[in-house]
């Protein structure tokens, strides 16, 4: 089901930006319309360049504090793609191109997709350990939920000869 969907927009959206581009130069006329689409796309791959340079800095700013740069590299990838879109010819992906680019768009962006997307596949893949359910829930595959951090103590019980009962 999913799969129709992104193949009716790989399809929907580059027949409207080719209907939008119509209408345009309808407008505008064709020669300022292929400039407009030029400009943009040379706008375009300056902010791109700049918000991946600052983007980049902060990662290496989270790196060496000893945090994990999750939002930064969420905005590399927004910005990759906003980079494929800027280049793309079209005032349609220009536009989603821009709005990914420009922080003020892509922080809410950022937002909804993590939300929607990035924590629903980890609790998927992980069982809800990495977005923190599993701790409120307590650990999966465990008899009592008491007190999730009460180990066998007889798991890791030393014998008399020094050996190990080959639990541990």
């Amino acid at each position: 089901m999913r799969l129709r969907w992104i193949l009716a927009a790989l399809l929907v959206v580059p027949l409207a930006d080719a209907a939008l581009l119509v209408v345009v130069a309808d407008a505008l006329g064709w020669v300022a319309t292929i400039a407009l689409v030029v400009l943009t796309a040379l706008l375009g791959s300056l902010l791109v360049r700049a918000e991946g340079r600052h983007t980049l800095r902060s990662i290496q700013r989270r790196l060496a504090a000893g945090e994990p740069p999750t939002d930064e590299l969420l905005d590399g990838g927004l910005l990759i793609a906003a980079g494929a879109l800027l280049l793309t010819p079209g005032l349609l992906t220009d536009a989603i191109g821009f709005a990914l680019g420009i922080p003020l768009t892509r922080y809410p962006i950022r937002t909804a997709l993590e939300r929607f997307v990035v924590t629903p596949y980890l609790d998927r893949r992980t069982g809800g350990f990495a977005t923190g359910a599993v701790w409120t829930a307590g650990f999966p595959d465990r008899e009592s939920d008491d007190d999730p951090f009460d180990l066998d103590p007889d798991a890791y019980r030393v014998d008399d000869d020094g050996g190990g009962n080959g639990n541990a």
